[in-house]
């Protein structure tokens, strides 16, 4: 038997048991180290709220999920997955389909090809949001490839935990400037500490700029998903606004940007290439997750963690 956790009800999660699954052709079997809380994703599944639109949420919801950014070591693999991979310490890089056991749990079942095997001397605070580093690497790859970044001066919509590993990555990924705009102090203060060049609240006449004026931005990349900060990023940029939060409003694209060749970018798609990067910015130092956790807690405590009062989305919590 192993045990999972599972919001039975909307505002509610509770730990059961369940026999321990056997992977199939293509899969691993995974002992779980740690599992990190996907603010939105959590808040919203834990609260009742879809994510996205057209998502149906049904109770008992399926054992495990939310749980997606998770590390541990393959105990057993199936039918066509290498050997070698048995006993080895993996993150897993991109989240399994919401209609099946996610990984809050002692144990869980991945597709082999969403593994990458990790070193043994990374902490679980270092590496455990990997998948979360994956996500914002691909918008910041979609950024580079039209060379909006490298030697750049760009904007960074939210500094929620997506906004954190974005400012690194922009910074990795060569940008001359990076320009942070959240409207909590404590956010602020952090990516100064992480590098970020300046980090002001919304409206601060640093960023109110004209995109066709002198003091306008190269590039944008929105972690938010809100009409309202998306299309502030389009009016001071010049060249392109990358959209990764999750967006559930239209936004408008009018006269002021149909000129100069703007790109306003749709997140793209999940790649192992993206994941390996992150996880080099991470070897390199160049990326450090450890800034996005509050606090480490049992899984036990989720509803602690996940339910209110609570500062979601926000920090992360590491359920080790």
């Amino acid at each position: 038997m192993m045990k999972s956790l599972q919001i039975t009800t909307p505002g509610k999660a509770e730990i059961i048991d369940l026999e321990e699954p056997r992977p199939a052709a293509g899969e691993a079997l995974l002992s779980i180290e740690a599992v990190a809380t996907c603010p939105h994703w959590d808040r919203h599944i834990y609260e009742g709220d879809p994510m996205f639109e057209g998502h149906k949420l049904d109770y008992p919801y399926w054992p495990g999920q939310p749980g997606h950014e998770a590390i541990g070591r393959v105990e057993a693999v199936g039918d066509g997955v290498d050997e070698g991979l048995v006993g080895r310490r993996v993150a897993v890089w991109r989240a399994a389909q919401p209609y099946m056991n996610g990984l809050y749990a002692t144990h869980g079942i991945v597709d082999a090809e969403r593994l990458l095997r990790i070193q043994e001397d990374l902490s679980a605070e270092k590496v455990t949001s990997l998948e979360l580093a994956m996500c914002v690497q691909v918008s910041i790859d979609q950024l580079s490839e039209i060379n909006a970044i490298a030697g750049k001066r760009i904007l960074l919509g939210g500094l929620g935990p997506g906004g954190i590993v974005g400012l690194q990555l922009l910074k990795a990924a060569g940008a001359a400037e990076v320009v942070a705009i959240d409207p909590v102090a404590e956010r602020r203060e952090l990516a100064l500490q992480l590098g970020a060049d300046a980090a002001v609240p919304p409206g601060d006449p640093l960023v109110s700029v004209s995109r066709s004026g002198p003091d306008a931005f190269d590039a944008a990349l929105d972690t938010t998903g809100l009409k309202v900060s998306i299309e502030a990023l389009m009016n001071a940029c010049k060249r392109a606004v990358a959209i990764f939060g999750v967006l559930r409003e239209y936004v408008s694209l009018g006269p002021a940007q149909w000129y100069g060749g703007f790109f306003l970018i749709a997140y793209g798609e999940h790649n192992r290439g993206a994941a390996g990067r992150a996880y080099q910015g991470i070897l390199d130092g160049q990326l450090d997750l450890t800034p996005l956790f509050s606090q480490k807690m049992p899984p036990s405590q989720y509803n602690k963690a996940v339910g209110p009062p609570h500062n979601m989305p926000g920090p992360q919590v590491l359920f080790h």
